[in-house]
């Protein structure tokens, strides 16, 4: 009933698949191009026709798509992925069942792949290859997906590497990272690369007024909270209780001027984004763990065979690992929303001529503005800065925290 409805919604809007890729018009021009061009080569292949080369220069079976978090990586696959399905007159009509069927993620030979752990493991990279050997079996293109790209390690990169050099002659691979250099080299050359860009703040606002989720003053102030993440300003806008708890996340580390405050601060910062992580994967583990029982054929209560248990230890593990990165997301994310306040008071003190991203925060900006120098906004950014690598390459994170808000405090 849901998906027929949605699949109907989808009929009478009747929009392109391209129109949720806002400020992208470089790379919607290449991608429409490309899958004009795949469109052509199939058609060649029926009548053996030679004039392909052009088609094949346009057209790729692997693709790197790169941009900083908020561009639109994810969105830019799947609109591509349902350009390649598409049988309308134009490639990413939009409204035929290709694309419908791709947008919604029910196409049977579109394979989405997404991750909550760390890493993408060299068992997951072989099962891809072994899906990518088989034809469509209904749409024009066997297309695999991979949003994270960036977290197959070496040995999963290296299980890629065969299928990419040598893809079936109907599979489109399409990987997702925030940069070329994320990839190892053997893949990286071996790719079509497609970057994208950060979305303007006032186009991110449009299209927020557009879906009719916001005003014109709550999209703005979303827009640019969010740096221009289309995902994030959505949700900003929403929901007034995610604005606040912004605030209030990135305000209290800002104020800090004693160590005791600094400590305080780093606490009620783990803490916060603890209990967001925890929010994020609680259900998702229940139903994890629901499921295998049920497979298991067991009851919640009900006593465990040795097998059984080291199947549930198994998945409790793979839990601790997703529940690890979701709290180092957050704290990334907090971090980076920090970061945007110390770019704000640097502006200020450079009298650049540039909007302030926390414009319902000015009090503050000025106000720290005024009792610090360029030289120690700058000294704070790369605290903060020296925060993210640490947290990204597994510090632990309260001690880190500390050292952060230590380092925010007003200097001589």
């Amino acid at each position: 009933m849901g998906l027929r409805r949605r699949g109907r919604a989808l009929v009478n809007q009747a929009q392109p698949v391209w129109n949720s890729l806002i400020g992208q018009e470089v790379a919607v021009a290449k991608l429409s191009d490309a899958a004009r061009s795949a469109r052509r080569i199939l058609a060649a292949q029926g009548t053996g026709a030679e004039r392909i080369d052009a088609d094949r220069s346009a057209m790729s079976h692997v693709w790197l798509i790169t941009g900083p978090p908020g561009s639109g990586r994810s969105n830019a696959a799947k609109a591509f992925a349902a350009a390649l399905q598409c049988v309308g007159e134009e490639p990413g009509c939009g409204v035929c069942p290709g694309c419908r069927t791709t947008m919604l993620e029910t196409n049977g030979d579109v394979h989405f792949v997404r991750t909550q752990k760390t890493i993408i493991s060299v068992d997951s990279a072989r099962g891809l290859v072994n899906r990518a050997q088989a034809s469509p079996s209904q749409g024009r293109w066997r297309v695999i997906l991979i949003e994270d790209a960036d977290r197959l390690n070496e040995q999963a990169a290296n299980a890629l590497l065969k299928a990419i050099e040598e893809p079936p002659e109907r599979t489109v691979w399409l990987l997702c990272a925030p940069s070329s250099e994320d990839m190892i080299q053997t893949i990286r050359s071996r790719c079509r690369h497609l970057v994208l860009r950060i979305p303007s703040v006032h186009a991110v606002a449009k299209l927020l007024m557009q879906e009719g989720i916001a005003d014109e003053a709550t999209a703005l102030e979303a827009a640019r909270a969010a740096q221009s993440h289309i995902g994030r300003a959505r949700g900003l806008a929403k929901d007034p209780e995610a604005r606040r708890h912004r605030r209030d996340i990135i305000t209290a580390p800002a104020k800090v001027r004693s160590v005791g405050e600094a400590v305080f601060a780093a606490e009620n910062l783990w803490k916060t984004a603890k209990a967001d992580a925890d929010a994020r994967t609680k259900k998702t583990d229940a139903r994890e763990r629901a499921e295998l029982l049920r497979v298991l054929g067991l009851e919640e209560s009900a006593q465990s065979t040795r097998i059984a248990r080291a199947q549930l230890r198994q998945l409790e593990e793979e839990q601790k690992r997703r529940s690890r990165r979701a709290l180092t997301d957050e704290l990334d994310r907090a971090l980076v929303d920090l970061l945007s306040i110390y770019r704000d008071v640097l502006m200020i003190q450079l009298n650049a001529d540039q909007e302030l991203i926390n414009s319902d925060l000015a009090d503050l900006v000025h106000e720290l503005a005024q009792e610090s120098t360029p030289r120690q906004t700058m000294t704070r950014v790369s605290a903060i800065e020296q925060a993210r690598r640490r947290l990204l390459g597994n510090g632990q994170a309260q001690l880190v925290l500390e050292a952060m808000t230590v380092s925010l405090r007003p200097q001589a």
